[in-house]
């Protein structure tokens, strides 16, 4: 692995070593990102990876036109899945998302500044759209106590100052997701604060080439980890003392392995456990001939999300005919929907056109039909027809989307929940789709 992984490093512009993905080839680099096991696979799997430096102006420039369109003065990032998309940096991802200490303002021009945590400055500097990098943007009680008035104060006034510097009178202000006293104290500087969320949320819909290349890498990565934990699964559930969470803890390790950053929930479940389903995987032994089903939610390689699902039958007994039933429905579903795809379709026009599941399914049925995937889950959220508001996404579907397709046959009372969810890409002529991880051929009665 290690020659291998020597044969395709590359040099960059100023002569130094760089790895395939363009990224420093330094043992001690600052910025995370795929591990050698990772690069060997994607090379034996003959995957393109992306222009790192490619991808990063591609979303600056997203970022910036959006905001241009929209005649902001800028827009003030709190999300951390945000200011990964505008700087492509992480600082202890799941910790910021309860205790929001970074922030990302790019300006009409797109000026872009961060202020992160006061001892770790140099987490940017890699990238060097980040104009500058500062510290004060801790507006919660826990860091601030009493006197978080004082540092809003503080705050929003710099954010005054770089707004004058840099899109001049203008005091329309995109913000995301921001604290209470921060919000308090930029409109007492004058700012007349706008959706922030619609800005990022509609940037980060259309996926430029890098992107899409890193997202083919981080779907092999998950679903190679997602083989692995089947066959743990498979191997060890029959010999019995197996745990739903012995089996996550797989896809979590094999994420890690290859540069994956963090899993979103914990939906990985068993047997009964199953329906309902949003259990969250526990201390259950699973035992043999039983379902096992899970959403793998998962932050992989370059911080890109793979979100799919699947449902196994672990045993050495055909699978009931019941559940056969169910998952040839839950297939049959997705590849009806997932074939509406293609750009210039109505978000709206593909919940009235949905395949309709049986009436035994309906009350347990998905949240949604599909939804947006990128960082994370994203905009826009296609709704079941029972559930859509009129207008809420009243829009058209673009090349560069990509979209997770999703379906939960579960029946009322019932002892099991099939799930599946497939990750299409929106292509200029219709669809492809990213995800190939087979549907178990025991449950689609292939196998006995």
């Amino acid at each position: 692995m290690d020659d291998h992984y020597a044969n395709t490093r590359k040099i960059g512009p100023d002569g130094s070593s760089v790895k395939p993905d363009g990224s420093p080839d330094d043992n001690d680099r600052v910025e995370i990102g795929p591990t050698q096991l990772a690069f060997a696979e994607w090379a034996d799997a003959g995957l393109a990876l992306p222009d790192l430096a490619a991808m990063r102006e591609y979303r600056w420039r997203r970022l910036t036109r959006h905001v241009a369109d929209r005649d902001y003065a800028g827009v003030l990032m709190f999300d951390p899945l945000n200011i990964r998309y505008a700087t492509d940096s992480t600082n202890m991802q799941l910790w910021n998302t309860h205790n929001p200490f970074r922030a990302v303002l790019v300006c009409a021009d797109g000026y872009m500044v961060i202020w992160d945590y006061k001892n770790a400055p140099f987490l940017s500097t890699f990238n060097p759209l980040v104009r500058e990098q500062r510290a004060g943007a801790d507006l919660f009680y826990f860091d601030r106590g009493d006197r978080i008035d004082v540092a809003a104060d503080t705050f929003s006034n710099e954010v005054r100052l770089l707004i004058e510097e840099h899109g001049g009178n203008n005091k329309r202000l995109a913000v995301d997701k921001i604290m209470l006293h921060g919000l308090r104290s930029l409109e007492a500087q004058g700012f007349e604060v706008k959706d922030g969320e619609e800005v990022t949320e509609k940037s980060r819909s259309i996926k430029g080439p890098d992107e899409i290349l890193a997202m083919r890498c981080a779907s092999h990565a998950c679903e190679t980890a997602v083989a692995e934990m089947e066959r743990f699964a498979r191997e060890r559930v029959p010999g019995g003392g197996i745990s739903e969470d012995d089996i996550w803890a797989v896809l979590h390790s094999e994420n890690i392995r290859r540069g994956g950053e963090w899993i979103e929930t914990r939906l990985l479940t068993s047997g009964p456990r199953t329906n309902p389903w949003f259990q969250e995987c526990g201390q259950r032994i699973v035992q043999n001939n039983e379902i096992v089903s899970f959403d793998t939610d998962l932050v992989g390689s370059y911080g890109i999300c793979v979100d799919i699902s699947r449902s196994w039958w672990v045993g050495d007994t055909p699978a009931p005919a019941e559940m056969v039933d169910a998952m040839q429905h839950a297939h049959e579903h997705i590849m009806h929907n997932m074939s509406m795809l293609k750009p210039g379709v109505n978000i709206q026009e593909l919940s009235r056109n949905t395949h309709v599941l049986r009436p035994e399914f309906q009350k347990q049925k998905y949240g949604c039909l599909m939804h947006g995937v990128g960082l994370c889950d994203e905009w826009p959220l296609v709704a079941y027809p029972d559930r859509m508001v009129e207008g809420a996404f009243d829009y058209e579907l673009e090349a560069g989307m990509v979209l997770c397709v999703e379906a939960l046959v579960s029946p009322e009372g019932g002892d099991f929940s099939i799930k599946l969810e497939d990750q299409v890409l929106v292509t200029d002529d219709g669809f492809e789709n990213l995800s190939t991880y087979p549907f178990d051929p025991r449950l689609m009665g292939e196998a006995s």
